[in-house]
């Protein structure tokens, strides 16, 4: 479930339009879309170029997927919850047991069809369907950095994230720290 998270973070963090580190993140679009979806599912050696009918319904799964988040983050449970239902209805989301290579089988979910679109988003909605359903609902996050909107998933111990990267953490504490610099001078 995690890494179907971690892919419904990156395409929400590719996808979506609002701030990045403190910058305007205008979302690819166009031609740039179909390689940006790419770059945002997890690495696969027989996955070929995504075109361009799968990389505009991902992106608008991303957009529906950020308001899951939001929901979350701002305490809206039950509007998420209505939010991620959405989403297992129009991906027609369901569970089936796969094996993959010499693995031993696993619980994958499959979307109404099995194309790269639809699946992805069956899995992402079922992984947020999931998270949203139990205890780590408070995990779902949006970056609290000034000028950041990207989303996270906390895998601390402690549930203490509140930063999409690194980056953002290391801006807000230096901003923090030539703060508390200027106030003592």
């Amino acid at each position: 479930m995690l890494n179907l998270l971690d892919t419904a973070v990156s395409l929400v963090n590719a996808l979506t339009d609002g701030a990045r580190q403190g910058r305007p993140f205008t979302a690819p679009h166009g031609d740039a879309l179909p390689e940006a979806v790419h770059e945002a599912l997890p690495p696969s050696p027989d996955r070929i170029a995504v075109e361009a009918g799968h990389s505009a319904y991902l992106a608008h799964t991303a957009r529906q997927m950020r308001a899951v988040f939001e929901a979350v983050d701002s305490g809206r449970t039950d509007q998420a919850a209505q939010l991620v239902n959405t989403l297992l209805r129009t991906a027609g989301a369901r569970p089936q047991l796969d094996r993959v290579d010499d693995e031993p089988w696993q619980v994958h979910f499959h979307g109404a069809d099995d194309s790269l679109s639809v699946g992805w988003s069956a899995g992402c909605a079922t992984a947020l369907a999931l998270a949203v359903g139990s205890n780590l609902t408070g995990r779902l996050g949006v970056c609290t950095a000034p000028h950041c909107d990207r989303v996270y998933i906390d895998n601390s111990r402690n549930a203490v994230r509140h930063f999409c990267s690194t980056a953002c953490r290391s801006r807000v504490k230096a901003a923090t720290f030539r703060a508390r610099k200027a106030a003592q001078d």
